[in-house]
């Protein structure tokens, strides 16, 4: 009787392994994915509108009416952290797209044209990583104005000089292997070169950043809400959730811990998802 046998991918079959092999990275994905789920359905989900107030159950305790009690305008705290990671997620997302397209550009033209755009390159972001991330990103939504676009693109700017980096490492490994200089050989054009061969390959390790840094974007953002220059009132985000709450930490801490604990908890997923990404994509663990 003949047997057949499945074969998997062997990214998939790595993947598959690190999942079995590494209880950190899978509970992490899949809180990861209860986070990114809950986001995505809070309309449907939440209890209550996150906006929708009664003062007569203001700074109320968890109770069967309201799973983790209510915030000083009676609001309740669970619907507003599932739309808040609506929010936080959204920040996340597109202050890493503005630090990769950037950032990633950059280390690519550095790392492939070299000599005085190299220099030039590595000279500016050795500066911007001189100075901390989070008072860079502080500085640039200062002079930009408070909102939720402006921290957008402050944490995105701030996140630039790193993603530039790994980008410009991972290129110049690349660009001196034998398909590239036989690609250059056959007379093909820069541009092709670069987004056909080079970017391709060179993928790995900024797949891994760009997970590293939805963490810390995520809690950039947060941090420059608590401090009142991201989302404005009445808007549901886990920082401005922590802010408008600070005065009444100790009547009602249910209003500060829950949304902090949301904070705690995305964070720590996306770095145990980055970890095993990271493991997933190394050559060396590979079978």
């Amino acid at each position: 009787m003949a047997t057949t046998t499945k074969v998997i991918p062997q990214r998939r079959r790595s993947w598959f392994t690190l999942m079995r092999s590494s209880p950190r990275t899978a509970i992490g994905a899949v809180a990861l994915a209860i986070i990114v789920l809950a986001a995505v359905f809070a309309e449907a989900i939440s209890p209550y509108p996150p906006n929708q107030q009664n003062l007569r159950s203001r700074l109320q305790p968890p109770s069967a009416e309201h799973l983790l009690g209510t915030d000083h305008f009676g609001r309740d705290v669970l619907s507003r952290i599932i739309y808040g990671g609506r929010v936080s997620l959204q920040v996340g997302f597109i202050a890493v797209g503005i630090a990769l397209a950037v950032g990633g550009l950059i280390g690519l033209l550095a790392a492939f044209y070299g000599r005085w755009v190299d220099s030039t390159v590595s000279f500016v972001v050795d500066v911007l990583l001189a100075l901390p991330g989070f008072l860079l990103a502080l500085a640039i939504v200062a002079a930009l104005g408070p909102s939720l676009t402006n921290v957008m693109i402050a944490v995105g700017i701030a996140n630039v000089p790193q993603f530039a980096r790994i980008t410009r490492s991972a290129v110049l490994q690349v660009i001196e292997m034998d398909f590239v200089t036989a690609a250059h050989a056959a007379g093909s054009r820069d541009q092709r070169i670069m987004f056909k061969h080079v970017v391709p390959n060179s993928l790995s390790p900024v797949i891994v950043q760009v997970t590293l840094s939805l963490a810390g974007a995520i809690l950039a953002a947060a941090g420059l809400s608590f401090l009142g220059l991201g989302a404005q009132p009445p808007t549901a985000e886990w920082g401005s959730m922590l802010n408008s709450a600070r005065p009444y930490i100790r009547d009602a801490h249910w209003a500060v811990t829950f949304p902090g604990l949301a904070i705690v908890v995305t964070v720590l997923a996306l770095n145990m998802v980055g970890d095993g990404m990271r493991d997933a994509l190394d050559p060396r663990r590979r079978d």
